[in-house]
């Protein structure tokens, strides 16, 4: 199942799951669907420390009048988490990225902390600070946790799983140069998009043969595959959950493919009037403008 969050009439953002053509949002508060739906929490938040899997099938089984189904054109989307605890990255962890810059690869996972205060949602905007020098694109598979995972093993990572969605984990390359470090560089404000949906495992074949592409302004700079990765989605969550707890919400961002702005004979980077388009097969495509930030 794809699950959404969406802004309602009032303006506020509710949860609710695609049709299966895609077509249209079903809003599961209104009148024509189950009475046990209507009383579900109204973010999708609750929903995952709920159990994604088993409301899923329970939305599955259940009648939704025509009433209760919104055309997808006529609704403005929302990250789907629009306020996780935290995103934990994975660096360093493509094959191909790793060979364009000829590193070897890490013993170890390197990891960051990204805070959910960064995300936001499809058709967004990137806004660049006046001071944050050359910023990057980097698109990724997410790995959103539906149960807490603290000092798992690999044979039991992916039972912490509640689904996927696509990161776009926008980066400030010269602040990460300069610090040393991630923390800076990848915590300015509106650089995670997210979205445009979440989806249950059972969507999703394989996860560890996902096609990651990103456009910018229509040229093609990222083509890749989730088959490429360092360390696979067990081995992250492994690692990470001995390092820190992941929540239900949380997301592990697993890396980037080779192609990232620094990366290009005349480098790509993000501007203010360009766009960017992510796709994954199963997980959506993922659009982000860029705009300049107004001083104050």
């Amino acid at each position: 199942m794809r699950f959404v969050s969406y802004y309602d009439a009032g303006g506020q953002i509710v949860p609710g799951f695609l049709t299966q053509d895609g077509s249209h949002v079903v809003d599961v508060f209104a009148a024509g669907g189950p009475p046990w739906a209507a009383d579900l929490p109204r973010t999708l938040q609750a929903w995952v420390e709920m159990g994604l899997a088993d409301l899923a099938q329970r939305l599955g089984e259940a009648a939704f009048a025509e009433g209760t189904q919104i055309p997808v054109s006529h609704v403005r989307l929302a990250a789907p988490l629009p306020r996780p605890g935290k995103i934990v990255g994975a660096a360093f962890n493509f094959h191909d990225a790793l060979k364009e810059r000829n590193m070897p690869p890490p013993e170890t996972p390197v990891i960051f902390v990204k805070s959910g205060r960064t995300v936001i949602g499809p058709d967004d905007a990137v806004r660049l600070q006046p001071d944050v020098g050359n910023v990057t694109y980097e698109a990724e598979l997410g790995v959103v946790i539906g149960r807490q995972a603290l000092r798992v093993g690999r044979d039991d990572a992916m039972a912490h799983v509640a689904g996927y969605i696509i990161v776009n984990d926008v980066s400030a390359s010269d602040m990460v140069r300069a610090d040393k470090g991630f923390v800076r560089g990848k915590n300015q404000p509106t650089f995670c998009p997210l979205g445009p949906w979440l989806v249950t495992p059972d969507e999703i074949a394989d996860p560890h043969d996902v096609k990651i592409s990103l456009h910018l302004d229509e040229v093609l700079r990222q083509n890749g595959s989730t088959a490429d990765l360092v360390f696979d989605i067990p081995a992250l969550i492994a690692f990470i959950s001995t390092q820190m707890p992941l929540d239900p919400g949380d997301i592990v961002a697993t890396g980037t493919p080779a192609g990232v702005a620094a990366s290009h004979a005349t480098p790509a980077w993000l501007r203010p009037g360009s766009a960017m388009r992510v796709s994954l097969p199963g997980l959506g495509t993922l659009h982000t403008s860029i705009v300049e930030e107004q001083s104050s």
